[in-house]
């Protein structure tokens, strides 16, 4: 029986010896880096700038925000995607591109199931902006107007596969207007050319525009989501508008390598939910116009199997297809 005993014992303490348990017990042992798949600007690159300082203080490592933009967000998916399954690499990943490509695109560089949740961190609506020479001042307005002048208007999307060119093709499916695609690769660029009157009208978040609205440099017709936004009160929800099928909002996450052990992605989630409930952070994100949200990693599982569903269901009812 002490034999016995003196083996189990010796086999819980090698347990504790195994590459996976000695590096959970080591993190974080060096910087971590914040993938993010798009440039700067925008509802992904603030989501990261967001949790990236109260996220180091609390694990007590610095947090190195890397913007890893083009090929529709899957350049900086393969990165993370093949990283090091020890927790020092993760992907700040929007929605768009998480749940769009694998439906779209049928040669990817990663798949599903080489990523593993953290935790979701933000989300936000859209809002539907246009530029002040298109002469509406509502919703109604501009679909009367568009119908009366098909395909000659311009939407901006930061690209292929992104929620602003789901978006606006579910919305052109819904409402039968006619709309000229033109993507970009992330928000900059598109921005830019949407206040330079080049291209008329932008479906994004707000942190991308919501200045621009304020300033009179865009005019914003309605919102995406359930209820009005907070920094723009004035401007009705697509309910509101008499549009009541159209809802939309994007969510931002941080993903891990699959394979990483689940003590390191427990420890991670922790820190981000505590991150997040510090007022700070409520503060900031209430300023750049975005929600914090933190879901546990297992219910980001289901949140993502119900969205990418619901996806697959509007992106084949509005036939959209990029390869």
């Amino acid at each position: 029986m002490n034999t016995r005993r003196k083996l189990t014992r010796w086999l819980a303490l090698a347990s504790l010896c195994t590459p996976m348990a000695l590096m959970a017990q080591t993190f974080p042992s060096k910087p971590i880096s914040l993938v993010v798949p798009v440039p700067p600007g925008g509802l992904v690159d603030t989501s990261a700038r967001l949790i990236s300082e109260p996220l180091g203080r609390l694990i007590g490592q610095s947090i190195v925000v890397e913007n890893k933009g083009g090929a529709s967000g899957n350049l900086a998916y393969q990165q993370v995607a093949k990283a090091p399954k020890d927790g020092h690499t993760l992907l700040v990943s929007y929605s768009g591109y998480h749940v769009a490509n694998p439906i779209l695109m049928s040669k990817l560089p990663w798949e599903l199931k080489d990523l593993t949740p953290v935790g979701l961190i933000t989300v936000a609506t859209n809002v539907v902006a246009v530029h002040p020479t298109v002469p509406v001042n509502n919703m109604k307005e501009f679909i009367a107007y568009v119908k009366q002048n098909p395909g000659k208007l311009n939407y901006a999307s930061q690209g292929n596969g992104s929620v602003s060119h789901i978006g606006t093709e579910i919305f052109k499916q819904q409402t039968g207007v006619d709309l000229v695609h033109v993507p970009y690769k992330g928000s900059g660029q598109a921005i830019a050319d949407v206040l330079a009157g080049q291209v008329q009208v932008f479906m994004t978040t707000p942190p991308s525009v919501m200045q621009h609205i304020q300033a009179g440099k865009l005019k914003a017709l309605a919102v995406t989501g359930k209820k009005r936004h907070a920094g723009m009160p004035q401007v009705p929800t697509m309910a509101e508008a008499g549009y009541p099928n159209f809802d939309l909002e994007s969510w931002v996450a941080l993903y891990a390598p699959a394979g990483t052990p689940s003590a390191v992605v427990n420890q991670l989630a922790d820190a981000v939910k505590r991150s997040l409930d510090l007022p700070e952070s409520k503060q900031r994100a209430d300023q750049a116009g975005i929600e914090v949200r933190f879901v546990a990693p297992a219910e980001m599982t289901k949140l993502l199997d119900r969205d990418i569903a619901d996806w697959t269901q509007a992106i084949k009812a509005a036939n959209i297809k990029l390869d």
